[in-house]
């Protein structure tokens, strides 16, 4: 790994770090695999979303016909048009792969870029895939050098276009200087996500995730067509801690403590489901046995919407007592995807309107090392508490291979069985026996 000359800028120093690096180890291609696929299957889901098919529509008029594929289907458009929607499709369901440190969701927006200049680049498998570790690696660090309990949002379009710049400058060679600017132009120019906080409708624009995905792309080719960017963009001490950002360089790598989800939902909410569900396990309570349940979890999540009674997919997915209710009512698949139709539905909303929320004062300094909460349920003139430190899916509990694969099949139905299955084993031997044109020409058939 590379030591930082004193002085010299974070984004340079990031820059530089790329560049040293020819080829991640095995251990991390293996990890990369493994959040590819669980992107693609999230993305075929996100697909078939209301967003996916508005980003599909318009996409064409703005940025015109190319050679990279979007995904699922036989429509072409240039690079940056096609990352905008396949990182769409993988941002719709807030169903894809996340990461404590950084409070947010590096693949949606580093495997769509990848995918779609690798197209282009005639990228080997190992290069893909060092890509996205590279990628996923300087999107953590940036988001992680902030001191996100100060923070007013964690929305993952004020950084991951950085890490869609590193990612795809590398892939395509470019020089340290330009992978440097590409950084800093992304993050000057990253969506300022200005009603984050308070607005109370759903919306499908949510965490910016495709318009950083297309603006790290578009970064690279201004910063090598001679555009600069501030290269101190990450040297404000009150804002980043460059030990997080360029120190601390080990064996071990962002990717390889990524968490995966089973509920479309905010991650916020996860460990209150889990609870949720254990106990009316334990109490054998149906919806209509529940007469309370007190969820006290960390602050932070107490300023999502938390609407009982959402109007849209997009609002559902920010209240917890709606999902807690809807995995109660429904059982936890409903989750992998959620049906619009549950919006009214009406032992949901009124399950959800017995469901109080509270912070806890021993989780306040849990967050964002964690989402931990603890539910009571009352219940058959009983109740009962529960703790859940670490929602399923995290590092510390993780999700099998098996269950990693029943996600991807679950999430991927609307495609046929061939392609499904061409797509697993194209991604499982990537870099070891397979290129990444056959996975293309498998993501590119038709649903």
């Amino acid at each position: 790994m590379l030591a930082t000359p004193s002085g010299e800028c974070s984004a340079s120093a990031l820059a530089a770090y790329c560049n040293g690096i020819g080829r991640v180890p095995a251990g991390a291609h293996r990890c990369a695999r493994r959040t590819l696929l669980d992107t693609l299957g999230v993305a075929a889901a996100g697909s078939m979303t209301q967003a996916g098919r508005a980003s599909l529509k318009a996409a064409g008029e703005i940025w015109g016909d190319g050679a990279a594929p979007v995904w699922f289907s036989k429509r072409r458009l240039p690079p940056v048009g096609s990352a905008f929607v396949n990182a769409t499709y993988a941002a719709a369901l807030d169903l894809d792969d996340g990461h404590r440190q950084a409070s947010g969701h590096p693949a949606a927006a580093i495997v769509p870029a990848v995918l779609a200049v690798a197209t282009s680049a005639g990228s080997s498998g190992n290069r893909l895939l060092s890509a996205i570790v590279l990628g996923y690696e300087i999107a953590v660090r940036i988001s992680a050098a902030r001191d996100i309990r100060t923070i007013r949002t964690t929305d993952t379009g004020l950084w991951c276009g950085a890490g869609v710049a590193a990612a795809c400058g590398w892939l395509t060679g470019q020089s340290t200087a330009v992978i440097a600017h590409a950084i800093a132009i992304a993050g000057q120019t990253a969506t300022s996500q200005a009603a984050t906080g308070w607005t109370k409708l759903g919306h499908t624009v949510k965490e910016g995730i495709p318009w950083a995905t297309a603006n790290g792309l578009q970064a690279v080719a201004l910063a090598a067509a001679g555009h600069r960017g501030p290269l101190d963009i990450l040297d404000e001490a009150a804002l980043y801690d460059r030990q997080r950002l360029v120190g601390n360089y080990s064996k071990s790598w962002a990717i390889e403590e990524a968490y995966f989800k089973l509920y479309s939902c905010c991650r916020w909410g996860h460990a209150a489901i889990d609870g949720a569900l254990a106990l009316a396990q334990r109490l054998q309570a149906g919806p209509n046995d529940i007469e309370g349940l007190l969820i006290e979890t960390f602050e932070r999540a107490l300023t999502l919407p938390n609407q009982n009674e959402p109007r849209s997919a997009e609002a559902a997915q920010y209240s917890i007592p709606f999902c807690v209710a809807l995995a109660l009512v429904h059982g936890e698949k409903a989750l992998l995807p959620m049906d619009d139709a549950h919006l009214s539905d009406n032992r949901v909303t009124g399950l959800a309107g017995r469901i109080r929320l509270s912070s806890a004062r021993d989780y306040a300094y849990s967050f964002p090392a964690g989402t931990p909460a603890r539910v009571t349920m009352t219940a058959k003139g009983k109740s009962e508490t529960i703790e859940v430190l670490y929602p399923r899916g995290e590092p510390q509990n993780p999700l099998t291979a098996r269950e990693l694969r029943e996600k991807f099949l679950k999430l991927s139905s609307a495609l046929s069985q061939e392609q499904r299955s061409d797509i697993a084993a194209m991604v499982n031997g990537l870099g070891i026996h397979q290129d990444p044109a056959a996975l293309i020409e498998a993501l590119s058939g038709s649903s």
